[in-house]
This record gives C-alpha cells, structure tokens and sequence, in this order.
C-alpha cells in the first residue's frame, strides 16, 4: 500500500484542519517546501497536497506555495483544491505536478469531467469527499444530496482511473479510518481507491492495508508524531513509479 504524507496548504503555510473546518486550523509549518522535503528524506514516494483555499474559493489559491515545493523534491505530487477549469489543470501540470484530483467539478460539471479527462486521461483522479455518506463539495461548505457510493459507480462508468475518498467526519481527528464505507466502496467499484482520513497509527495503516485499498493518506498523525512515516513506510507501505 501506497502511504501518501499531505500537506494542506492555507495562506502559504502548512495546516490541517479538523473535520474541514476552516475556524479549526492549526497551522504547522509557514515553509512547505521544508515540509515536503522532509517527508520525501523520510522515504515518501508520492506526496499529497491540497490547496484549502483555492477548494473555498474555486479557483487555485496557493500556485507559489505549489511551486516551491515542486522545486524542493523528486517524487511525483498529486494537488486538489479549486480545479474547476480545463486552465488550471493545465497550469498545475505547467508546475511539473504529476496528477491533478477534482472535486466539487467532477459532481457538478461532468462535460468538464469528460474533457479533462480526455484530455488527460489517468492524470486526472476525482476526490468524494463524504459526510454520513452524502458528497460533500465546494471546500467541504456544502453538502449535496449525492450518495458517496452512487457518484462514484457514476465516475466509474465515466472512466475515472482512480478515487480518493475521505470521510470528513474523520479527517484530523486521529479516530481511524472507516473502513465500512471503503469495504462499500471497493464493493462499488473496481478502480483503485486511496483512502483519506483518521488515520491514527500504525494498527490503522495495517488495516488499510489489509482492506486493499491502493493508498492512504496520512496528515494530522505525522504533524503530531502518531505516527513516523519512515517506519510506516518500512513495514507497511511501497514505493510508485509515475
């Protein structure tokens, strides 16, 4: 299993929020280049960025931000957050990002979903982002009437190459992940799935693993030391080429 380190990135800084709440941030580093440097000495592999901001506003936010840590490592980055134009994409691919995550676009807007994909192809992977199984969309500000499991055998049937699924009420709360909802999601569907949120501990990285799940993404345990990455990725994850 792919063990994903993330870095969310608010103001330019390096921040994780508790359940997508923006008025509980907890900011940890103002460099996120040092930040990612640090996770690929640590033995990353892919790391995971999401741009708080530009999923609030719709638009990318946090190019600069994107930019220097493009420059500071090697390993392939995947970036969401804002990606709702066809120009955005391409200028995170301009940046030398390797893979591009849609969100609130890919429920509301499926021509677009479709061209980027065309365009693309699995470049492109689609965040469902859940709350009590209900898609969640524009920076986690609104919920839709969308079943989790219905968008994505919708994405599915589109092509999607990948799915990145998080249950928000787990994200930074360090509770682990849910893995009924990913069981049901595998169930759904036959594309890989990288798991998002709770993750507390080595036990719950076993766990995914376990679950089959392609990847997981770790925030909050690495900021707060729950978890070591370099161990994590030593007895748990793999390396990816891109």
């Amino acid at each position: 299993m792919l063990i994903l380190p993330a870095i969310d990135l608010q103001d330019g800084r390096c921040v994780r929020l508790v359940q997508g709440d923006f008025a509980r941030s907890q900011a940890f580093s103002d460099d996120p280049a040092a930040v990612a440097q640090r996770w690929q000495d640590a033995g990353a592999s892919f790391l995971h960025l999401v741009d708080l901001d530009g999923a609030r506003a719709g638009e990318p936010r946090n190019q600069d931000a994107i930019r220097r840590i493009r420059a500071a490592i090697t390993i392939p980055i995947e970036v969401g957050g804002g990606l709702r134009s066809l120009e955005s994409i391409a200028a995170l691919f301009d940046l030398g990002i390797n893979r591009a995550i849609l969100g609130t676009a890919a429920l509301k807007d499926r021509l677009f979903l479709r061209s980027s994909l065309a365009r693309w192809g699995e470049k492109i992977a689609v965040g469902i982002d859940a709350r009590s199984g209900l898609v969640a969309t524009d920076g986690w500000l609104e919920t839709s009437t969308t079943l989790a499991l219905a968008l994505a055998r919708e994405l599915a049937a589109e092509g999607v190459a990948r799915i990145i699924y998080t249950d928000i009420s787990r994200d930074g709360t360090l509770s682990g992940p849910n893995l009924t909802s990913l069981a049901k999601l595998q169930q759904a569907i036959t594309q890989p799935i990288i798991a998002s949120g709770g993750v507390a501990s080595l036990a719950d990285l076993r766990a995914l693993a376990s679950l089959g799940v392609e990847g997981a993404i770790v925030g909050r345990a690495l900021y707060t030391g729950e978890v070591n990455l370099a161990e994590a990725i030593k007895t748990i994850g793999r390396s990816v080429s891109c």
